[in-house]
């Protein structure tokens, strides 16, 4: 007598590069560069602090206060949400490919939480040996919290997680534009530290209360939105949606900008607000960053519905694209390089560039990025970090 066993389930492999979607990689692609942006600028030290980690306004010449204006109203509180709207989509991508061939529900969420142990092993890596600000880890936690929802949840639960997400957001916001105690030289004293031995220690105990602790609840609300906007197909399918992906991209970019507006004007020193002024300004900078990250989405997901309209990429969108199919590459290098040069305890540059100095460093940077992973596009190979989470998540073989 012969017995027949029940049919295992597939193998769970990561998307093969050539299957994945256009919007949400050049939307990758183009939010390092925001990234780049607004994280070289908490590495400059040894001057008197100011708004947001920018110098303060009487030590900043001209160039240095347009710069830190449009970074404000434009980058800065915009450029990390629409990253954590990006984590979410994935992980909704994640989750549905391998519901649609047959894996089951637990077996899914199990494969979310090894991806959230994943992330939170390289963010705490990239955290303590080079930036504290690190947020990849942050969504190792989200992940491994939220897998739950992100399988098997309805609608309703998303929208309550987006709603509550701006609260944490808000009252963070109230502080940033609160004035700077006298003598603060750095965000982050571990980049003015000289010593390697004392920066590493100054890192491990800034990223686990701003790199991890206090960046989950400011994060949570745009992953459960990524979910919300899998859902609805607006990145993976825009050409069906391009009349409300405009309608939002115009009107999340118009909002955070006006937003941003006021706190921006004062970090410029264009006025000095009231105390209550500036924690009103920082609370309204902190809260349109929400509707600034999914505009950006929203427009990235508009160009990748006119280049199909066409039917061909010109070479810069490739470019991008590239980096946004490594971009947790790319953002590991992007501290690679702003830690050799920056930090007092190996270039030393952040104690004499300016702010508008700092964001051409920023701009140059991301190019080398887009430049790196045209290369490795062209050998036909993934990011190491990619690979690396790829073998974290799915195992060797993957």
């Amino acid at each position: 007598m012969t017995t027949s066993s029940a049919p295992s389930a597939p193998p769970l492999r990561g998307t093969p590069l050539a299957d994945r979607a256009l919007a949400p990689d050049l939307a990758r692609g183009f939010v390092l560069l925001l990234i780049c942006l607004a994280n070289v600028h908490v590495h400059l030290h040894a001057r008197q602090q100011g708004i947001r980690a920018y110098p303060a306004a009487d030590l900043m010449t001209l160039p240095d206060r347009v710069v830190t204006a449009v970074q404000m109203s434009l980058v800065d509180g915009r450029a990390f949400p629409m990253f954590a709207l990006l984590v979410g989509f994935g992980a909704h991508q994640l989750a549905v490919r391998r519901l649609r061939r047959g894996v089951p529900a637990p077996d899914v969420r199990r494969l979310l939480r090894r991806r959230g142990l994943a992330l939170l092993l390289v963010g705490g890596l990239h955290g303590v040996l080079l930036f504290s600000g690190d947020i990849a880890a942050a969504y190792g936690v989200l992940l491994l919290l939220l897998a739950p929802l992100v399988v098997g949840a309805g609608q309703r639960a998303l929208r309550v997680l987006v709603v509550a997400g701006l609260v944490p957001v808000t009252l963070f916001g109230l502080m940033e534009g609160l004035p700077v105690p006298e003598g603060t030289t750095s965000l982050l004293p571990s980049v003015a530290q000289e010593s390697v031995l004392l920066a590493a220690l100054f890192r491990a105990g800034e990223w686990l209360g701003i790199g991890l602790l206090a960046q989950v609840p400011l994060v949570g609300g745009m992953v459960a939105l990524g979910v919300l906007v899998g859902r609805r197909g607006w990145l993976d399918d825009p050409v069906h949606h391009r009349v409300l992906l405009a309608r939002l991209a115009v009107g999340g970019l118009l909002l955070a900008g006006l937003g941003g507006l006021p706190l921006a004007l004062a970090a410029a020193g264009v006025f000095e607000p009231t105390l209550g002024q500036a924690a009103a300004a920082g609370a309204l900078h902190s809260a349109t960053g929400f509707a600034g990250g999914l505009g950006y989405a929203c427009l990235a997901a508009l160009a990748a519905a006119a280049l199909s309209a066409r039917g061909a990429s010109p070479a810069p969108v490739r470019w991008l694209t590239a980096l946004g199919r490594r971009s947790l590459t790319g953002y590991l290098a992007h501290s690679v390089v702003f830690a050799g040069l920056l930090t007092a305890w190996a270039g030393g540059l952040g104690a004499t560039l300016g702010v508008a100095q700092a964001a051409l460093l920023a701009v140059g940077t991301w190019v080398l990025l887009v430049a790196g992973a045209v290369a490795l596009e062209a050998a036909g190979r993934r990011g190491p970090a990619e690979t690396w989470l790829r073998r974290l998540t799915y195992g060797r073989g993957s």
